[in-house]
């Protein structure tokens, strides 16, 4: 018997097991695979800031790859590429905005938090059911020879299309709809290639996040710099990546072998392939919070933000995690999760997610994934294209050119820019 069972050392997990541990409750904290992060396919931008009060200090010893000084956002045809660049010396600073890491060494530095604050982490331990008594949640089955492991207290981390959630009745049937697909190849590069190609040095890195890669299938690409290699790949809607019948990794070949990113990834040798699920069902898909005995965190309750320029989930699953620890007495002596979702309401986990609820349906609505950035190169190009002994043509008539070409009505244009104004207002 036991105070919490958190189940899952991922970010979400981990978090919630620190704060339950710090509050003084006896708290186990089970993870499948070998380690935290074994399981873990994801490998890129952690926001930290969230850390700031829990883990003071946290970026003297995370295990970062490079701190993340440039953002960029590109927009591709088959011939073309825009990228609009950003480059701040602050982000290269304490208390730094973002970092590549390896989940296998971030999730595993995160447990030893928890660790160190009394939980106690058990390792290739699977979660096979819950144990119940009567309507209420009353522990966990696993696959240990002892068994049964039972707690006043349930939190579920253990990632998208969690079983949990769904025994538990809070998760339907997994709707691919709601769901996208990573999938990403890690290239080894020396630094000092790495450094010079993206024109960064020492710590300093580079996102770029890619928008018209996917062959018209709703998504897009990323490349991320680390100490030595490259995070290339792409995130895109599982639905119509089954309708369009192409293999993901067809994808990834594109995006490398396109002109603005093949010079980036020459000579580069495949380390890693992996692939993984997301939840980006936004704020109306996400599954309900709790039920009698147990509080579901992270991507087992959809927070992850896909919202264009914004994507974010380790942030959103440490914020879920940590509230569902600092609430887990509370919820123990009472019986009553109300102050979970309260919490969550009134910090940034969830006022995000409701506030950009319908910018999924807008990034990745047909004309913006297929036809915008055929509009933008082509509008672009024609601004910068010498057309001598002819004048150069109105921006008006540039405009209205490319919005032909690509066959967008410049309602619809007006429409979406509104559309989008409300979104991310």
């Amino acid at each position: 018997m036991t105070d919490v069972v958190v189940v899952g050392a991922g970010p979400a997990g981990s978090a919630a097991a620190l704060m339950a541990a710090r509050d003084g409750l006896d708290v186990v904290l089970l993870e499948r695979g070998p380690f935290p992060g074994s399981k873990n396919a994801y490998g890129g931008v952690v926001y930290g800031r969230v850390l700031d009060d829990v883990l003071p200090g946290w970026w003297d010893e995370v295990p970062m790859q490079r701190w993340v000084t440039r953002r960029s956002t590109m927009v591709l045809t088959e011939t073309q590429a825009l990228t609009v660049d950003f480059r701040s010396a602050d982000w290269g600073a304490p208390p730094y905005n973002g970092c590549t890491t390896f989940r296998a060494d971030f999730d595993s530095w995160l447990a030893g938090k928890a660790v160190e604050a009394g939980a106690q982490l058990v390792t290739s331990t699977v979660a096979t059911g819950l144990l119940r008594e009567g309507d209420r949640i009353v522990g966990v089955r696993t696959d240990r020879p002892d068994g049964d492991l039972r707690a006043p207290l349930v939190i579920a981390a253990d990632g998208v299309n969690s079983f949990l959630a769904k025994e538990a009745g809070l998760l339907p049937r997994t709707q691919a709809k709601h769901l996208t697909l990573g999938v990403k190849e890690v290239l080894s590069l020396p630094k000092e290639v790495i450094d010079e190609r993206f024109g960064v040095r020492g710590e300093e890195g580079v996102d770029v996040e890619v928008l018209g890669c996917t062959r018209g299938i709703p998504g897009g690409g990323f490349v991320y710099t680390n100490r030595d290699s490259l995070s290339v790949g792409v995130v895109v809607s599982l639905e119509h990546l089954a309708a369009a019948k192409v293999r993901p990794e067809d994808l990834v070949a594109d995006l490398k072998a396109h002109p603005a990113v093949a010079p980036w990834v020459e000579g580069a040798q495949l380390k890693e392939y992996a692939a993984h699920l997301i939840p980006e069902g936004g704020y109306d898909a996400m599954t309900p919070l709790s039920a009698p005995g147990m509080l579901v965190t992270g991507d087992a309750a959809g927070l992850c933000l896909a919202a264009g320029i914004w994507l974010e989930g380790v942030n959103f699953a440490m914020g879920s995690g940590l509230a569902a620890g600092r609430c887990a007495r509370q919820v123990i002596e009472t019986g009553d999760a109300r102050g979970y979702r309260k919490d969550l309401e009134s910090g940034f986990v969830l006022q995000d997610h409701k506030r950009l609820r319908r910018a999924p349906d807008l990034v990745l609505s047909e004309r913006v994934q297929q036809r915008y950035p055929g509009l933008v190169a082509d509008l672009v190009q024609g601004l910068f294209t010498v057309t001598n002994p002819e004048s150069k043509p109105g921006a008006l008539r540039l405009l209205r050119g490319a919005a032909k070409k690509n066959g967008v009505k410049l309602r619809h244009l007006v429409a979406d820019g509104l559309a989008g104004g409300r979104t991310f207002r």
